[in-house]
């Protein structure tokens, strides 16, 4: 039995579902706002490239390593992004978070807030984590902002770690949370969500 099951997760009207060949069009139109596939900092997919894309998260998750999930508006239906448990590593029950990205017209709303609750709340308290993990590119600031309101806690930087989408090589930004700290940072991710805007 896998470490990490497919799981659909609701909350706050977002809903993760296990990403699939059905959602190709509307993670193609999530994309499309905002044009995010011409971020080189990012993994989002170009048009052309969306049912490849989904096609490798299912042959990942097959082998074990990445359960990828289309972010939904729980209400429409309407696909707006999609983020992953990936690096999944049963012996050290330990996952990361990553592969994230959101259409333009809901980035910097409550809907990363959310999805990063319900994947961290499962990943703690359903799978028993001792540590969640999280990576990106150093230039990718508004990324690393984002983890850091989440109370991960940066543990380096691997220099010279993996390619960009436009071939030049990127050093790698680790962060992380262990099973300790998370009721804490469950306890401000709803205080953010619960407060008046």
């Amino acid at each position: 039995m896998p470490f990490v099951d497919p799981v659909v997760m609701a909350e706050r009207g977002v809903r993760l579902e296990p990403l699939a060949l059905a959602h190709e069009a509307g993670l193609r139109a999530a994309a499309a706002d905002g044009q995010l596939w011409n971020l080189r900092i990012t993994s989002v997919p170009a048009p052309e490239q969306t049912r490849a894309y989904i096609e490798q998260a299912l042959q990942m998750r097959t082998e074990g390593h990445r359960l990828a999930f289309a972010v939904m508006d729980d209400a429409t239906g309407r696909v707006l992004g999609s983020t992953s448990y990936h690096d999944i590593v049963p012996a050290v029950q330990r996952v990361e978070i990553g592969y994230t990205w959101y259409a333009q017209s809901v980035q910097r709303s409550h809907v990363n807030t959310t999805a990063k609750l319900m994947m961290m709340r499962h990943a703690f308290e359903a799978l028993g984590c001792a540590v969640v993990g999280w990576r990106t590119d150093n230039y990718n600031f508004a990324s690393q902002k984002a983890i850091e309101r989440l109370g991960a806690r940066k543990d380096g930087v691997i220099r010279h770690h993996a390619l960009r989408r436009d071939g030049t090589v990127r050093d790698t930004v680790m962060y992380s949370m262990t099973a300790g700290e998370w009721p804490e940072a469950k306890a401000q991710l709803l205080y953010l969500l619960n407060r008046p805007r």
